[in-house]
């Protein structure tokens, strides 16, 4: 739970610092631009507020890994949720807007997962998790989010070692195989997730995990 803090944090902060031409750029998410992503983010930490507030009484039926689910088709842009993402980042029009409520929601988000008890059965899309379980599964989203903000961005901060790394076992234990060591927290990141094809001695490297790539998280 401190470390969904502290890349929640980092995340944040990237968000605040970027100077407001850069929210035109293209992010790491295919079909969106910057501030498409931190729309997004928005309604992620919405999702945290929700799904803590929503306590379950049944046991789990998933946790910190087993929360993503795998599709072999990776994102067009053109699904309706996404399209409704660009509208409504577009509908801020003064990017200080958005900056304002992603820090607002955001700020909360992160305070309410401070407060939350790791042990507390929470509900979300159907399942069950315990609130540590929950937080744990979103050090993932947000340090792959991390590196779609900085995607076409060299001198934005990159998120944070430790949330690399912690994203990078969650990743291996999904896909039931480890990358190579040759391989960098982020490389193996970009390279699993899809967001950047290996190149040839990548693919060598990679050997039959190759035939499993890319691991799509939804």
């Amino acid at each position: 739970m401190e470390l969904f803090s502290r890349s929640w944090s980092a995340l944040r902060t990237a968000v605040a610092d970027l100077p407001d031409e850069d929210f035109g750029r293209p992010s790491g998410c295919t079909g969106w631009l910057v501030r498409d992503l931190v729309c997004h983010l928005v309604i992620d930490a919405q999702d945290v507020l929700i799904t803590l507030a929503t306590p379950a009484t049944t046991e789990p039926t998933r946790d910190a890994v087993t929360y993503w689910s795998v599709s072999a088709a990776p994102p067009t842009g053109e699904d309706p949720l996404d399209a409704l993402t660009v509208r409504l980042a577009a509908a801020y029009q003064e990017t200080w807007l958005l900056k304002f409520h992603l820090d607002d929601i955001g700020s909360a988000a992160g305070r309410a997962a401070q407060l939350a008890d790791p042990a507390l059965r929470v509900s979300t899309q159907d399942e069950v998790l315990t609130a540590g379980d929950y937080l744990g599964a979103y050090v993932l989203e947000w340090t792959l989010h991390h590196l779609d903000l900085t995607a076409h961005l060299p001198d934005a901060p990159p998120p944070p070692a430790e949330g690399l790394a912690r994203s990078r076992e969650m990743l291996e234990t999904i896909a039931r195989a480890a990358f190579p060591a040759s391989f960098s927290d982020k490389d193996a990141l970009l390279i699993g997730t899809g967001r950047r094809a290996p190149t040839d001695a990548e693919s060598e490297a990679l050997g039959e995990l190759a035939a499993k790539l890319p691991l799509v998280l939804g």
